[in-house]
């Protein structure tokens, strides 16, 4: 069977790619179609498959600034000759799914998020814009919307990596979506030996501001807790300028010092609204409970009282008062673990072969 798989772009691994390396896995004959690549930042088994880029790639600075050429992917993607293909399977999160796919070929999309930026989080990123830059973008995310909805017509089957992005496949398109919850990778992430001591509390994320470190900051300031942030990005400066004395910021940590960090954690605290969230699955694979804001994808993970505790706000005083409740509660570090194991990618294989079987099962009809 001849596969397409067609990915918004791959400059880097992060959830999205390993998501599409496990596609590939399933697919090693697959050809890989994108937008823009920088084979430098992939995985081997992704730069193994032929990779074929949209006029986007051909554009001056493409490779740095593709995000400045959002108005002319949805023209990119539908100039895709993809004819001859038995299967297409797109992974969605920047402007993949708009391909045009040949008669009788069928086209699942696997949804890490319907564009963030010009749905749900675009009053988020407009702030961060100038006024100019502010009036531009009004009127392109107003076009991508309109494009963004008629070409949902266009896929066959969606899959969702969460039931929260399953919600927002039908408010925004008025589809149904399947929930395959994304691969995580736990070969690296298991229970720590017995005599290990758990010191810290933990928040591993990339440091902007959705993602809500300076509310856990804000949160042990007057607390006479340990806590180790983990993570780079925009807000880091200013971050590490007012840092209490019993927070530690380590900025980026090589991948083989997480599961150590993640071992030696009383706690992991997430108070970001994500799609799906592979870092709470990390720490609980590793029997660390997790706290996390009770909203988004970290619903289909943590179990309320089993492997962690939910909080309602997003602020630095309902995190106090969870980091209060957790300390009277009791959690089983093993259970924690155990939960964890059913999001490997063994599994998300298995069920997504079998959303393939299915669909292609009803094409034969």
């Amino acid at each position: 069977m001849k596969v397409a798989l067609v990915h918004y772009w791959l400059t880097g691994m992060r959830g999205g790619e390993h998501v599409l390396e496990q596609l590939v896995n399933l697919f090693p004959q697959a050809d890989l179609f994108t937008h823009v690549a920088d084979p430098d930042k992939l995985s081997p088994g992704l730069k193994s498959r032929p990779i074929h880029e949209t006029f986007i790639a051909r554009l001056p600075g493409a490779r740095r600034h593709y995000q400045k050429y959002l108005a002319f992917m949805p023209r990119a993607l539908e100039e895709l000759d993809l004819s001859g293909y038995d299967l297409i399977i797109s992974s969605e999160s920047g402007p993949a799914k708009g391909i045009i796919s040949p008669p009788g070929t069928p086209h699942i999309c696997y949804t890490h998020s319907p564009m963030r930026y010009i749905w749900d989080q675009y009053g988020a990123y407009s702030k961060r814009l100038s006024r100019i830059e502010k009036m531009y973008f009004s009127h392109l995310a107003h076009r991508l919307r309109i494009w963004d909805v008629s070409t949902a017509a266009r896929v066959d089957k969606f899959v969702a990596n969460s039931n929260f992005v399953a919600q927002r496949i039908r408010r925004y398109y008025h589809r149904d979506a399947q929930v395959v919850h994304p691969p995580v990778d736990l070969d690296a992430y298991h229970l720590p030996d017995e005599t290990n001591k758990r010191s810290h509390y933990l928040f591993v994320s990339e440091l902007v501001p959705y993602k809500k470190a300076d509310l856990v900051i804000e949160a042990f300031r007057d607390l006479d807790r340990q806590l180790v942030v983990v993570g780079d990005g925009s807000q880091r400066s200013e971050l590490e300028q007012n840092l209490p004395p019993n927070v530690r910021l380590l900025g980026r940590v090589p991948s083989a010092d997480l599961p150590g960090l993640y071992q030696t954690a009383k706690a992991l605290i997430f108070p970001a609204e994500e799609d799906f969230g592979i870092v709470p699955v990390e720490a609980m694979a590793c029997g660390t409970p997790v706290l996390a804001y009770g909203q988004g994808g970290v619903r289909d993970s943590v179990v309320e009282g089993r492997t962690g505790l939910f909080f309602d706000d997003q602020s630095s005083s309902s995190i106090v008062e969870t980091i209060h409740r957790f300390e009277r509660a009791q959690f089983n570090s093993r259970d924690i673990s155990e939960h964890a194991s059913g999001f490997g990618a063994e599994r998300f294989r298995r069920e997504f072969s079998n959303v393939v079987d299915a669909v292609l099962s009803d094409w034969a009809v």
